[in-house]
């Protein structure tokens, strides 16, 4: 009997594009979301950056709003909303209104993340010492959405808005105590140990308690993704974000995305083209069949449930190509079982 095919969905996280506003670049989110939608993938998650030249999207919540008014079925979340950043009860509430609005169809990914520079953590008033107070937070968190605390968060949610934690630091193990899913993205996917396996995943499965939200632990593994007619189409596409990540390394800035054409890269110093090179050795990318292949080896390596394609491209339209013709080698059959959850909320 063949499996069911693994379920795809996509994190944006609202590059901004050299030369052009960032109004583009937001409404770019929401357009590629309807086209996410019209080609079957499972979610549509945007992110959370603060004062990041090369995003243009900071409020989850607000772009969230956005995406789930312009689409109909496709599940919207954040990937992820970070808590040391805000009140717990604010994030309650913002999850609930949405849910609320939009019934089954909204994901809650939080993570521990702070400020990148010091004048942006000053700025949000969070420190690097309120990372360590993540656990605390997520408790309070899940207490206003489910009831059990000592006030309820409005509208009311009973623990219907599944909740996702990015696995950076001691995420993982968070996320297994709190009973939630965990996304693991990043080099982190690719660092397996002798036996082919994913130690961190391991621990997670065996640490795992069920709770309201999730019953049995669930994976989602994230990883920039491009798929092109040739992979060095395919590896192009991925070049402007790794060396815009390569850059801030050394500058402390993001930049916003700019074309890497051969003069581009001939003009890039060694130390560049080595930290560019390690970006793209924990991407995914090439022709659709050698997609295939990484997308199911990257699966069954993890055992997770699902693949969180991240990456942005400054090539709009192959962008776009690419979530078409990775979405046409894993296409959905709205008909079957989804079982990921107790009830219906991460399943739908």
């Amino acid at each position: 009997m063949a499996l069911p095919p693994p379920r795809i969905s996509i994190l944006d996280r609202a590059n901004a594009r050299d030369g052009f506003p960032a109004a583009d670049a937001l409404n770019l989110v929401l357009e590629r979301a309807q086209r996410a939608e019209e080609w079957g993938y499972h979610r549509f998650w945007v992110a959370e950056h603060h004062a990041v030249p090369g995003i243009a999207g900071s409020v989850p919540a607000v772009l969230m709003a956005a995406v789930a008014a312009r689409t109909h079925s496709i599940r919207v979340g954040s990937g992820g909303i970070m808590l040391p950043n805000h009140q717990p009860l604010v994030v309650a509430e913002q999850a609930a209104t949405l849910e609320a609005l939009h019934p089954a169809r909204i994901d809650l990914g939080v993570g521990r993340s702070v400020g990148f520079t010091p004048a942006v953590r000053s700025a949000l008033r969070a420190g690097k010492q309120d990372a360590e107070r993540f656990e605390d937070q997520l408790a309070q968190l899940l207490a206003y959405l489910s009831g059990a605390g000592p006030i309820t968060a409005r509208p009311r949610n009973d623990a219907v808005t599944p909740v996702f934690v990015l696995a950076t630091g001691s995420g993982i193990d968070i996320a297994a105590r709190a009973g939630l899913a965990v996304v693991l993205g990043g080099p982190a996917v690719f660092r397996t140990d002798q036996n082919g396996t994913l130690p961190a995943l391991d621990r997670y499965r065996s640490q795992f308690r069920p709770s309201r939200w999730f019953e049995r632990p669930f994976i989602l593994v994230s990883a920039n993704v491009a798929v092109a007619p040739t992979r060095q189409a395919a590896r192009e596409l991925l070049l402007p974000e790794a060396l815009a990540l390569a850059r801030s390394k050394t500058t402390g800035e993001f930049a916003a995305l700019a074309p890497v054409g051969p003069t581009e890269w001939a003009g890039l110093t060694l130390r560049e083209k080595e930290a560019v090179e390690r970006s793209l050795s924990t991407s995914l990318y090439g022709t659709p069949s050698e997609l295939r292949t990484q997308v199911q080896h990257l699966l069954a390596t993890s055992g997770a449930n699902e693949l969180l394609i991240t990456g942005g491209a400054f090539d709009v339209a192959a962008q776009a190509e690419s979530d078409r013709l990775l979405a046409g080698l894993f296409p959905q059959d709205e008909r079957r079982s989804m079982d990921d959850r107790r009830g219906f909320a991460a399943s739908q």
